[in-house]
């Protein structure tokens, strides 16, 4: 029995002993892995070691990421040291780096940061809009990008000298850099015209940038109308013109804006005609009516400005015109239709007939004067012998025949 508790307490001695050395191995493993390098900022481009010692044949992986992604980097191991060389995917991108050393026993993190270099390769520029408005309330904006020769932005508060000229004024301001551009808001000018501007930092300077000041709003405006003569030939042309479009500043607008004119006749209808504007005027045309007319004229740009109205009445050209049947009344013949000084009306006009039987309308027929004549032909197998009531409409004239007799 004796023999038998000697046994054991030799045993458990045994194997306190064994948990002991185990717990102190584990605590110094934990301990030889340890970061020797002191570096927590690098400039791009450079090659970065970091180092570990280590009292172990063991080479744990770096995992490492950044804005840009992340990659497993697998060390070399000389005289007790970890070199863990960071692949240049990494090291050519500026910001922070995070860092951590997977081992089963023991796991280090950490952080560097990496600078962009402080010179420029590149100076991006971008402006916009390319056309603003005069008066001083619309602007551009500039906005500059500094990066360094591996494209990476120059850090904050680096400085942007911008340079900007209108007309005889120039001017020369600074701007700094934050999150990565240095922008500036570049505001019009009372008048119009051409704005240059130009950027330069660190002895690196952008090409040269234009912005076209344009008028602003047109404000409303006038009409007026030039005819050769007054009559309602349905040829000649009335010319509508504006005066010189401006803005409330005095600019003249810009070529090509566009003026709807807007016509009502004495029945109520509406005609439309367009012009745009050339040196700030605007001029569009419409043909003679071809009956005696009132026109009620005005013109606007939509939604912005409006014109006076004029008012112009066309007399009419034709008096009156004869009507001839022949050939059992079957050949009309209309004509001849004479203008205001006895002048045969040009080709052209409308003429239209308009046949009725038993009061109602059967037919219409629309034919053009040819010489100043139209003719019309109402043959056997469209109309059979009888009695009908036609109607003849031509300028604004109408003369009815209440019988007809067509054999």
């Amino acid at each position: 029995m004796t023999n038998k508790l000697t046994y054991m307490a030799i045993l458990g001695l045994l194997l306190l002993s064994s948990f002991s050395f185990m717990s102190t191995d584990d605590l110094e493993e934990k301990r030889t892995l340890m970061l020797l390098t002191t570096d927590i900022s690098y400039e791009a481009g450079s090659q970065i070691d970091l180092q570990f010692s280590s009292s172990t044949e063991t080479t744990p992986p770096l995992y490492c990421s950044n804005s840009y992604g992340s990659t497993i980097i697998i060390p070399t191991l000389e005289n007790n040291v970890l070199h863990y060389k960071i692949p240049s995917h990494l090291s050519y991108k500026s910001g922070l780096v995070n860092w951590t050393l997977v081992d089963k026993d023991a796991s280090l993190l950490g952080q560097f940061q990496i600078t962009s270099k402080q010179h420029v390769a590149h100076l991006e520029t971008y402006i916009g809009p390319p056309n603003i408005g005069a008066g001083g309330t619309d602007y551009t904006m500039l906005v500059v990008i500094p990066t360094d020769t591996l494209d990476n932005p120059l850090k904050n508060n680096t400085l942007v000298q911008v340079q900007h000229q209108f007309l005889s004024n120039e001017k020369s301001e600074q701007i700094w850099t934050k999150h990565c551009i240095a922008y500036k808001n570049i505001y019009s000018e009372q008048s119009k015209g051409r704005i240059l501007i130009a950027s330069e930092c660190l002895n690196v300077h952008s090409k040269e940038y234009s912005v076209e000041v344009m008028a602003g709003l047109p404000t409303n405006f006038s009409i007026s109308a030039n005819r050769n003569h007054h009559y309602a030939d349905g040829n000649q042309i009335t010319t509508f013109k504006t005066s010189v479009l401006k803005d409330k500043l005095g600019n003249i607008v810009s070529d090509g804006t566009y003026v709807e004119f807007y016509i009502t006749t004495g029945n109520g209808n509406i005609l439309m005609t367009f012009g745009s504007t050339i040196q700030g005027v605007a001029t569009a045309k419409m043909l003679h009516p071809d009956h005696g007319a009132e026109w009620i004229i005005k013109a606007f740009i939509d939604g912005i400005a409006e014109s006076n109205t004029v008012t112009l009445n066309y007399m009419k050209a034709i008096k009156d015109f004869e009507v001839a049947f022949s050939e059992n009344n079957r050949s009309i013949t209309i004509g001849p239709l004479q203008s205001f000084m006895k002048q045969m009306i040009p080709e052209g006009l409308q003429v239209k007939l308009l046949i009725y039987q038993d009061h109602q309308l059967i037919k219409t027929i629309i034919k053009n004067s040819n010489l100043g004549y139209s003719n019309f032909n109402l043959n056997l197998d469209s109309f059979t012998n009888g009695s009908y009531e036609l109607k003849i409409k031509v300028a604004g004239l109408e003369k009815t025949f209440k019988t007809v007799i067509l054999w």
